[in-house]
């Protein structure tokens, strides 16, 4: 009496975790978002739902009948069969037909004859309820012997051919979603490989069947396959969250393109403006010269300031020119022993006639020598010095300092211009960025002087207010240092 008692309470708690594995199956499935998807078991995949809560319902309707079945009445025990064979019917179908869809994805061309599975099997089992669910003529017709019979049928004809189906459909489609996630690969596998365990041990052996040799139930092992079906199918369903974060990160990088290029098409505008004004000019004082030198009385003074003003438009087209250049190329520096106050003092020098507004004040210190490229270095102080002078109204102050702070040599420009806002501050160092009006800067100046810097091993920072000019920081390694830094 102990044993039957223990033997009951087993098939209780069998069938309890065997109908709540498989709604946990279609619960993870209808919970998963597939709108957008482009994977090819995206839209079949409610099929494999479908069948989760069926048969779900149905081994809990069977754990009911379990529980009840002493006291339900012969037409309640029909109409229990008559449900449970409804479900076991339909779940089965749809899983069949899940199965059915995915490998026809897979391969249309060799496999196209599976269309055409679902009638043939339909038939046979019309043909066996017909044999087995109809007596004699000379026995009383059972309606609950119609309905078992049904049953069984659905599980060898629909059953065993669904589960087969999809066992290979999913573990060919695990190969064709391996460079996608590797993980979810090795469920989708595992999951097809369990489906071949399901399908002999839910569609051949009958229920209450007891192994030879091994006193446990089939539905022992029904409801282990069920377990695992469910774990590795759940856990591979993280593919579509893996190809919504892949969709996301290409969606963010066409974006970021598309900045990219609304930036090249300011860009070109700013060029091409930049570069129009002083070959325009360049063009009228040309034609201004011709005009002079035909005349009868020709001013040696204004045909030299002319030729000045020609020259300075043809050398800020060259600067833009170079700084594109300096940009694309992103030449190696020619490295050697650099005074940094000698580099600012050419610097000063190179830009003699636009200091001329402003107030220059100078505090260059002994510093030790650092390594690095002149003509680069020379070209960072030349963006920062225009930037502050055109930061600066008539009668501003620019300062340039020089001094030793440990192994480093600081140098700093700042400015009593305008100032920068805050929110353009993280911008500063990125191509293109410029807060001037098309025509009248490239948004490359710093950005070079950013990549120039690194490429000395140093750094490059920049404090403002609104209103209270600019600091522009550089610091550079010495001599002895630099040569640690660049083995």
């Amino acid at each position: 009496m102990l044993s039957l008692l223990d033997n009951i309470s087993l098939k209780y708690i069998l069938y309890l975790f065997y109908g709540a594995a498989f709604l946990f199956l279609g619960v993870s499935i209808a919970a998963k978002d597939l709108k957008g998807s482009d994977l090819k078991f995206a839209r079949s995949l409610w099929l494999l739902g479908a069948f989760g809560f069926l048969h779900g319902a149905r081994e809990w309707l069977e754990l009911g009948h379990l529980i009840e079945g002493a006291d339900l009445s012969f037409q309640q025990l029909v109409v229990e069969k008559a449900a449970t064979m409804s479900l076991t019917l339909f779940s089965f179908v749809f899983l069949l037909q899940f199965g059915t869809s995915l490998t026809l994805k897979l391969d249309k061309k060799r496999t196209r004859w599976l269309r055409f599975l679902f009638g043939p099997l339909a038939i046979l089992w019309t043909l066996y309820v017909w044999r087995f669910g109809f007596p004699p003529q000379d026995k009383p017709f059972d309606i609950f012997l119609l309905f078992q019979h049904a049953e069984i049928g659905s599980r060898y004809m629909f059953g065993i051919t669904g589960a087969l189906m999809t066992a290979y459909a999913l573990m060919a489609y695990s190969y064709e979603v391996r460079n996608l996630s590797y993980s979810a690969s090795k469920k989708l596998y595992y999951a097809g490989s369990t489906f071949v365990f399901y399908a002999i041990f839910a569609g051949i052996p009958s229920t209450s069947y007891f192994i030879t040799y091994m006193p446990f139930p089939i539905e022992l092992l029904r409801a282990s396959a069920a377990l695992c079906i469910t774990y590795f199918i759940s856990n591979a369903l993280n593919i579509f969250d893996i190809e919504s974060r892949i969709k996301i990160e290409q969606q963010s990088r066409l974006l970021v393109q598309a900045e990219k290029l609304t930036s090249l098409g300011q860009l070109a505008a700013g060029i091409a403006h930049e570069i129009n004004n002083p070959l325009t000019n360049a063009s009228l004082g040309i034609q201004t010269l011709k005009r002079k030198l035909t005349g009868e009385h020709i001013d040696c003074q204004v045909l030299i300031k002319k030729l000045e003003a020609v020259e300075r438009n043809i050398d800020r087209a060259s600067i833009i020119a170079q700084e594109l250049l300096q940009f694309s190329r992103q030449q190696e520096c020619e490295v050697g022993p650099v005074d940094i106050n000698s580099v600012i003092q050419s610097t000063l020098t190179l830009l003699q006639y636009k200091l001329k507004p402003v107030t220059v004040v100078q505090s260059l210190n002994s510093v030790p020598i650092v390594m690095g490229d002149h003509g680069k270095l020379e070209q960072v102080f030349i963006n920062l010095l225009s930037n502050s002078i055109e930061a600066c109204t008539a009668g501003g102050t620019i300062s340039i300092s020089t001094v030793a702070e440990g192994d480093l040599v600081v140098a700093r420009v700042s400015d009593t211009g305008m100032g920068i806002e805050p929110e353009n501050q993280s911008r500063l160092f990125e191509p293109f960025f410029t807060t001037k009006e098309i025509g009248s800067g490239t948004g490359l100046g710093l950005s070079i002087c950013y990549g120039i810097i690194r490429q000395h091993h140093g750094t490059i920072k920049i404090a403002s207010q609104p209103g209270n000019g600019t600091e522009v920081t550089i610091e550079l390694p010495l001599k002895e240092h630099y040569e640690n830094l660049d083995r």
